[in-house]
Protein backbone atom coordinates (compact mmCIF):
# COMPACT_ATOMS: atom_id res chain seq x y z
CA UNK A 1 0.00 0.00 0.00
CA UNK A 2 1.59 3.34 -1.13
CA UNK A 3 0.50 6.34 -0.18
CA UNK A 4 0.43 9.21 -2.22
CA UNK A 5 2.96 12.53 -0.70
CA UNK A 6 -0.73 14.49 -2.05
CA UNK A 7 -3.19 12.39 -0.59
CA UNK A 8 -1.24 12.67 2.93
CA UNK A 9 -0.87 16.48 2.84
CA UNK A 10 -4.70 16.76 1.71
CA UNK A 11 -5.92 15.14 4.67
CA UNK A 12 -3.58 17.11 7.02
CA UNK A 13 -4.76 20.75 5.75
CA UNK A 14 -8.43 18.90 6.05
CA UNK A 15 -7.80 18.17 9.50
CA UNK A 16 -6.15 21.66 10.17
CA UNK A 17 -9.18 23.09 9.10
CA UNK A 18 -11.53 20.65 10.56
CA UNK A 19 -9.66 21.98 14.09
CA UNK A 20 -9.42 25.31 13.23
CA UNK A 21 -13.59 25.67 12.83
CA UNK A 22 -13.64 23.70 16.02
CA UNK A 23 -11.67 26.17 18.25
CA UNK A 24 -13.11 29.08 16.47
CA UNK A 25 -16.71 27.69 17.26
CA UNK A 26 -15.55 27.25 21.28
CA UNK A 27 -14.96 30.91 21.53
CA UNK A 28 -17.55 32.39 19.85
CA UNK A 29 -20.29 30.28 21.76
CA UNK A 30 -18.21 31.18 24.75
CA UNK A 31 -17.12 27.44 26.20
CA UNK A 32 -13.20 28.15 25.38
CA UNK A 33 -12.27 31.44 26.62
CA UNK A 34 -9.66 30.61 29.40
CA UNK A 35 -10.37 33.65 30.92
CA UNK A 36 -11.15 33.55 34.87
CA UNK A 37 -14.38 34.98 36.53
CA UNK A 38 -16.04 35.23 39.39
CA UNK A 39 -20.02 34.07 40.38
CA UNK A 40 -22.70 35.69 41.57
CA UNK A 41 -26.47 34.68 41.91
CA UNK A 42 -29.84 36.33 41.11
CA UNK A 43 -33.70 35.23 41.78
CA UNK A 44 -36.20 36.12 38.93
CA UNK A 45 -39.67 35.81 38.40
CA UNK A 46 -39.34 34.72 34.86
CA UNK A 47 -36.56 33.46 33.23
CA UNK A 48 -38.06 32.94 29.43
CA UNK A 49 -35.40 32.83 26.75
CA UNK A 50 -32.52 32.45 29.36
CA UNK A 51 -30.40 29.36 29.87
CA UNK A 52 -27.16 28.33 31.05
CA UNK A 53 -24.59 29.74 28.06
CA UNK A 54 -26.75 33.18 27.45
CA UNK A 55 -24.37 35.80 27.61
CA UNK A 56 -24.20 38.26 30.43
CA UNK A 57 -23.66 41.84 29.40
CA UNK A 58 -22.65 45.23 30.27
CA UNK A 59 -23.37 48.39 27.53
CA UNK A 60 -24.06 45.46 25.15
CA UNK A 61 -20.32 43.93 26.16
CA UNK A 62 -20.19 40.63 26.90
CA UNK A 63 -18.81 40.54 30.46
CA UNK A 64 -20.05 36.71 31.09
CA UNK A 65 -22.23 34.17 30.94
CA UNK A 66 -25.16 32.33 32.32
CA UNK A 67 -23.84 29.32 34.51
CA UNK A 68 -26.55 27.31 36.27
CA UNK A 69 -30.63 27.82 36.43
CA UNK A 70 -32.78 26.09 39.08
CA UNK A 71 -36.19 26.28 40.10
CA UNK A 72 -36.63 27.16 44.02
CA UNK A 73 -39.67 25.14 45.50
CA UNK A 74 -40.16 27.57 47.98
CA UNK A 75 -40.58 31.12 46.09
CA UNK A 76 -41.40 29.66 42.29
CA UNK A 77 -38.78 31.96 41.15
CA UNK A 78 -35.20 31.00 39.10
CA UNK A 79 -32.14 31.44 40.88
CA UNK A 80 -29.36 32.21 38.81
CA UNK A 81 -25.82 31.56 38.90
CA UNK A 82 -23.55 33.85 36.15
CA UNK A 83 -19.80 34.43 35.89
CA UNK A 84 -18.24 37.80 35.42
CA UNK A 85 -15.17 38.46 34.19
CA UNK A 86 -12.03 39.34 36.30
CA UNK A 87 -11.63 42.92 36.59
CA UNK A 88 -14.96 43.92 35.67
CA UNK A 89 -16.22 45.55 39.15
CA UNK A 90 -20.04 45.70 39.55
CA UNK A 91 -21.35 48.05 42.07
CA UNK A 92 -23.22 46.41 44.78
CA UNK A 93 -26.24 48.71 43.81
CA UNK A 94 -26.75 47.54 40.25
CA UNK A 95 -29.69 46.09 38.78
CA UNK A 96 -29.92 42.64 36.33
CA UNK A 97 -32.57 42.42 34.07
CA UNK A 98 -33.68 40.35 31.10
CA UNK A 99 -33.32 42.02 27.97
CA UNK A 100 -34.28 41.08 24.60
CA UNK A 101 -31.93 41.63 21.30
CA UNK A 102 -35.30 42.88 18.85
CA UNK A 103 -38.45 41.49 18.21
CA UNK A 104 -37.02 38.56 16.60
CA UNK A 105 -33.98 38.07 18.84
CA UNK A 106 -33.11 36.26 21.51
CA UNK A 107 -32.80 37.31 25.40
CA UNK A 108 -29.99 38.23 27.19
CA UNK A 109 -28.91 39.25 30.80
CA UNK A 110 -27.69 42.76 30.93
CA UNK A 111 -26.48 44.72 33.92
CA UNK A 112 -27.61 48.15 34.54
CA UNK A 113 -25.03 49.73 36.85
CA UNK A 114 -25.61 51.49 39.87
CA UNK A 115 -23.28 54.69 41.68
CA UNK A 116 -22.37 52.91 44.61
CA UNK A 117 -18.76 53.05 45.65
CA UNK A 118 -18.84 49.27 46.79
CA UNK A 119 -18.79 46.84 44.39
CA UNK A 120 -20.32 43.18 44.80
CA UNK A 121 -18.14 40.12 45.81
CA UNK A 122 -17.40 36.74 44.25
CA UNK A 123 -20.79 34.51 45.31
CA UNK A 124 -22.68 38.13 46.25
CA UNK A 125 -26.81 37.79 45.06
CA UNK A 126 -28.43 40.41 42.82
CA UNK A 127 -31.06 41.63 44.59
CA UNK A 128 -32.53 43.78 42.04
CA UNK A 129 -33.55 42.09 39.59
CA UNK A 130 -36.14 42.39 36.68
CA UNK A 131 -37.51 39.62 34.35
CA UNK A 132 -38.52 38.58 30.89
CA UNK A 133 -41.48 40.83 29.76
CA UNK A 134 -43.51 38.48 27.89
CA UNK A 135 -44.43 40.31 24.01
CA UNK A 136 -47.69 38.31 23.55
CA UNK A 137 -48.88 39.59 27.02
CA UNK A 138 -47.94 42.80 26.13
CA UNK A 139 -49.84 42.99 22.56
CA UNK A 140 -52.74 41.46 24.50
CA UNK A 141 -53.21 44.09 27.01
CA UNK A 142 -52.40 46.79 23.98
CA UNK A 143 -55.35 45.03 22.13
CA UNK A 144 -57.31 44.74 25.13
CA UNK A 145 -56.83 48.38 26.49
CA UNK A 146 -57.65 49.69 22.99
CA UNK A 147 -60.97 50.05 22.92
CA UNK A 148 -61.39 51.82 27.05
CA UNK A 149 -60.89 55.27 26.14
CA UNK A 150 -63.85 57.71 24.60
Amino acid sequence: MSHNITEVLAGGVVLAAALGFAVYAGQAAGISTGRAGYELAASFRSLEGVGVGTDVRLAGVKIGTVTGVDLNAETFRADTQFSVLEGIQIPDDSAIIISSEGLLGGNFVEVMPGGSPFNFEPGDEVLDTQGAVSLISLLVKFVAGGGDES
